[in-house]
């Protein structure tokens, strides 16, 4: 039987985490994660993730509803997470932040696709640019569903980064680590551009991936 009091305190300090690494100014960002029976736990509208507290989480349906009575309303973006529940299965929890260096990427309309480092390699493969959605509209859900089978982490255009685990924690590691990697390819492009790992190099990095990480999700370079 899941700890709900503990997904909740659980929630709260990954927002705190967020809100001090810059993941997002004032309000930014969401995090959501899928119950056993099919409802959610999501982040409330209108409160800063830096300081969130557990009575402030939301229980909502799988259409985002409320499920009882709630001085919060939940996230306006749902609809993006309940697009990314409702196309994979193996996802438990999702996590929507403008995380500093990727949201520059994001707004600037350059994808990261430089393999430039073993784990981004090895855990993120690449992340793409999604077309421009409007924040909490379907038109947002639609513009990221093509990308979803393949790929664990995204950058929407013009807004922000969306990532995706088996739960909480994967899913916000995620985002670190996006974030991370787009913060070494900006730098770099400071010193002339990194150089990037031959073909050789990165399937010796998937095989690795392969062999000695039991690591759940999609990766864009391997079926």
């Amino acid at each position: 039987m899941q700890d709900l009091n503990a997904l909740r305190e659980l929630i709260c300090e990954l927002g705190r985490r967020a809100y001090k690494r810059e993941m997002g100014a004032a309000n930014d960002g969401n995090i959501s994660v899928l119950l056993d029976d099919g409802t959610l736990l999501c982040t409330p509208s209108g409160v800063s993730k830096g300081f969130m507290t557990p009575d402030m989480i939301c229980h909502v349906d799988r259409a985002g509803r409320l499920l009882a009575g709630h001085r919060y309303k939940p996230s306006s973006e749902m609809g993006m997470h309940l697009c990314v529940y409702d196309h994979r299965d193996d996802v438990r929890a999702v996590v929507h932040a403008h995380p500093l260096y990727a949201t520059v990427h994001a707004i600037c309309g350059k994808p990261l696709t430089a393999q430039i480092m073993p784990e981004s390699t090895m855990f993120l493969g690449e992340v793409p640019l999604t077309p421009y959605g409007q924040p909490s509209s379907p038109e947002l859900a639609a513009s990221i569903t093509p990308y979803l089978a393949r790929h664990d982490a995204l950058l929407l255009e013009n807004h922000g980064a969306l990532t995706y685990g088996h739960d909480l924690m994967s899913a916000y590691f995620k985002m670190e680590a996006l974030d991370y990697y787009a913060k070494v390819v900006y730098l770099a492009a400071g010193y002339g551009g990194a150089k990037e790992f031959n073909a050789e190099q990165i399937e010796k990095l998937l095989d690795v991936r392969r062999r000695h990480f039991n690591q759940p999700g999609r990766h864009p370079f391997i079926d």
